[in-house]
C-alpha cells in the first residue's frame, strides 16, 4: 500500500495537531509543501512579505493561543530570513515549528546555488533541529511537534525539496500528543526551605515575571500573608500588576516606582517565575527563587534558596507553612515611596502635554490606553515603544502585551500583530510601532492589506532611533547617526491601500485614535512625536545620566506613567494613617 508523500503527510499531521495556517513565502523547494496545503482542508497558507515577518507572526500566534504555530522558508536565503523571528519565539517560550526547506539532497555539500546548512544555522534558536528524510516520516515529525510543545520553544524540520515529493516511510496514524506541559510540582523539602527563609526574614519583597501568568491570585495572597511589596519585570506586568494592592512598580532599565528600593532593602527577595536578565538591578544577596525551569535558578543572582516548581503550585504548598506577618511598616513605606516617586515626576511629563508640539509620545500612549478595548492585544516594538507600553498600558487580566522582550529584535510589532490578529480574529489588535521598527519590515503593511486584517497600527514617529540615542547618552557618547530624514509613513500606507492618518497637532490625538480604533479594516495612525521626550525633567545632571544603568533610570524614565499613579494612590488606602 502506497503511503502519502512527505509533504502531504507533513501537512496532514500539522492539521491533526491543530495547526490552521503556515506563514511564509512560496517558492522552489517549498512547492510540494505549498501544494499539499492547497489540497488540505482546514489549513491555509498565509503569504507574508518577508519570511522574518512570518516567523514573528507565528511566534505571536503561539503566545496568544498557547498552541503550536508554523512558519516556513524556502532553501538558502528563504529560510535564513526566519532567524530573527525564531530566536524571538524560542526565547519567548512560544511553541513554533519551522519548515526550513533545503536544496536538492544530491547537491548538499557541493556549494550548490543557494546552499546553506539550516541544520547548523538554527541550532541555537531551537530545541530540535534535524534534516528529515522520507524513511524517518512520520516519526520524526511527531518528535518535532512534541518537542516544540513540550519544551515551549522552536523545532525546525529541515526538508530537502526533492525529498518532500517522495513517498513517506510509513502511514499517517493518529498519535496522542500532550497539548502543553503540566505544572511542575516542587519537592517538599525545597518548599520547606523557602518557608523557613521567609519566616526568618523580618521583611520580604516579591519580584515577579512571566512565570506568574497563571498565579496572579496566589501571588497576591502570598504578599498579603507576609506583607510583601510586589515588584515586577516587564514580562510579568500584564499578569501581576492588576488588582494588586501590594504593587510597587517595575525594576530594570524601564523601571519606575519603588520596585528597586523594595528589592534591595528587604531582608529576603523572592524571585517568582522570572529570568530577569539585568543582575545590576538585583541585590546579589538575600535571594530565593522559584521557577518551573530549573536552568533559570541562580542564573542571575546567587541564591539562599532555590525551588524548582510552578509558581502557583509552589505558593499553594508554601502558604500552610508560613507564619502570618503583622508588621506593616516596610510594606507601607514602600507603598508610600512608590506613590511619592510617581507624584514627583508625573507633572514634568504631563503638564500641558495636550498642547505641546511636537506631540509628547506619553500623551499618545495614555490616550491609547484609555480608548483601546478591555481585551485588546498590544504588540510592542523594541525601543522606546517598550517604555510607553511599560508606563501607560494598564493591565486588567484580559489584555495581552506581546513584544520581543527577551530577544530584543527591532521590527517585531507589525508582524507580531499579524499573527495575533489571525489567532484572535474577534479581538482588537494594536501594533505600537516605532518609525525605525516599521521601516525595517515595511513590506508587512502589504501583508496586512492583502489579508484584510483589521490591525490598528499606532506609529510613534520621532524620526530617530530614540532608545539608541538614550544608550549613547548613558555611555557619555554624543548621539551619532540616530536621526534620519522625516518620513510620511501615512502616505506609504495609503499607497498600499490602508486607511491612514498623520497627526502633528496634539489636539487631534484623541479623535484620531477614536476614529482609527473604530474602523473595521487595517488603519495606520501616525503621530509625529518629540524625539527629546526623555530629556526632561531638566534637573537631571550629567553625572546622573551617566549613572543611569543603576540609579538614575527611575528619574529619567520614571515619569509619565499614566494610570500607574492612580493605582499607586489607590493602594495607599491600605496604609494606616499615622
Amino acid at each position: 500500500m502506497a503511503h502519502p508523500t512527505v509533504a502531504v503527510q507533513l501537512v496532514q499531521m500539522l492539521r491533526a495537531a491543530g495547526v490552521e495556517r503556515i506563514y511564509g513565502v512560496v517558492g522552489d523547494s517549498l512547492n510540494p509543501v505549498v501544494d499539499a496545503v492547497r489540497h488540505t482542508d482546514g489549513i491555509e497558507w498565509v503569504h507574508v512579505a518577508n519570511e522574518e515577518g512570518g516567523a514573528f507572526a507565528a511566534a505571536a500566534e503561539a503566545q496568544v493561543t498557547g498552541k503550536l504555530a508554523v512558519c516556513a522558508g524556502s532553501c538558502g536565503p528563504g529560510n535564513t530570513h526566519l532567524l530573527q523571528g525564531l530566536y524571538d519565539a524560542h526565547r519567548s517560550g512560544a511553541p513554533v515549528l519551522a519548515i526550513a526547506s533545503h536544496i536538492q539532497s544530491q547537491e548538499i555539500g557541493m556549494a550548490f546555488f543557494q546552499e546553506t546548512h539550516p541544520e547548523r544555522t538554527f541550532q541555537e534558536c531551537s530545541s530540535w533541529c534535524e534534516v528529515v528524510t522520507p524513511k524517518q516520516m512520520p516519526h520524526a515529525l511527531r518528535v518535532a511537534i512534541q518537542t516544540a510543545v513540550g519544551e515551549q520553544g522552536v523545532s525546525v524540520v529541515v526538508l530537502p525539496g526533492d525529498l518532500a515529493g517522495e513517498e513517506s516511510g510509513g502511514p499517517t496514524v493518529e498519535s496522542a500528543m500532550v497539548a502543553r506541559p503540566s505544572a511542575v510540582r516542587p519537592p517538599a523539602e525545597q518548599v520547606q526551605a523557602l518557608a523557613d527563609a521567609i519566616n526568618a526574614a523580618e521583611t520580604v519583597t516579591l519580584f515577579c515575571g512571566a512565570g506568574c501568568r497563571d498565579a496572579h491570585d496566589e501571588v497576591v495572597q502570598l504578599a498579603g500573608h507576609v506583607l510583601a511589596p510586589v515588584g515586577h519585570a516587564l514580562g510579568g506586568k500584564e499578569f501581576i500588576q492588576y488588582d494588586n494592592p501590594y504593587d510597587v512598580g517595575m525594576s530594570g532599565l524601564l523601571g519606575y516606582g519603588a520596585a528597586h528600593e523594595a528589592t534591595h532593602e528587604a531582608d529576603l527577595l523572592v524571585l517568582l517565575g522570572t529570568d530577569f536578565p539585568y543582575p545590576d538591578f538585583l541585590p546579589q544577596a538575600r535571594t530565593a527563587q522559584v521557577d518551573a525551569d530549573a536552568t533559570h535558578l541562580g542564573r542571575r543572582s546567587p541564591l539562599e534558596v532555590a525551588v524548582h516548581g510552578d509558581v502557583g503550585e509552589t505558593i499553594r504548598a508554601l502558604l500552610p507553612l508560613l507564619e502570618r506577618k503583622t508588621d506593616r511598616r516596610f510594606l507601607d513605606r514602600m507603598l508610600r515611596d512608590h506613590a511619592d516617586s510617581l507624584e514627583k515626576v508625573v507633572d514634568a511629563y504631563t503638564h500641558r502635554v495636550e498642547e505641546m508640539r511636537p506631540i509628547h509620545p506619553e500623551y499618545v500612549a495614555a490616550q491609547l490606553d484609555e480608548l483601546a478595548a478591555d481585551d485588546a492585544v498590544f504588540t510592542v516594538d523594541t525601543g522606546m515603544c517598550n517604555v510607553w507600553a511599560a508606563r501607560y498600558l494598564t493591565p486588567n487580566g484580559r489584555r495581552r502585551v506581546i513584544g520581543s522582550f527577551r530577544h530584543g529584535s527591532m521590527a517585531n510589532a507589525l508582524p507580531h500583530a499579524i499573527g495575533a490578529q489571525f489567532a484572535a480574529p474577534g479581538r482588537q489588535v494594536v501594533s505600537m510601532s516605532g518609525d525605525g521598527g516599521l521601516a525595517m519590515l515595511l513590506g508587512e503593511l502589504i501583508t496586512a492589506r492583502l489579508h484584510r486584517l483589521p490591525i490598528k497600527i499606532v506609529l510613534f514617529n520621532n524620526a530617530s532611533l530614540g532608545m539608541v540615542k538614550l544608550e549613547m547618552m548613558v555611555e557619555g557618547i554624543p548621539d551619532f547617526e540616530t536621526d534620519h530624514e522625516p518620513t510620511d509613513f501615512a502616505a506609504i500606507a495609503a499607497a498600499v491601500g490602508i486607511r491612514s492618518m498623520r497627526v502633528e497637532d496634539p489636539g487631534e490625538v484623541r479623535d484620531t485614535l477614536t476614529a482609527g480604533l473604530a474602523d473595521p479594516g487595517p488603519v495606520l495612525m501616525e503621530f509625529v512625536t518629540d524625539p527629546n521626550a526623555l530629556s526632561i525633567p531638566p534637573a537631571i545632571t550629567g553625572e546622573q545620566v551617566r549613572g543611569f544603568a543603576t540609579t538614575a533610570s527611575k528619574m529619567i524614565l520614571g515619569g509619565g506613567v499614566g494610570k500607574m499613579i492612580d493605582l499607586a494612590r489607590s493602594n495607599l488606602r491600605n496604609v494606616p494613617r499615622p
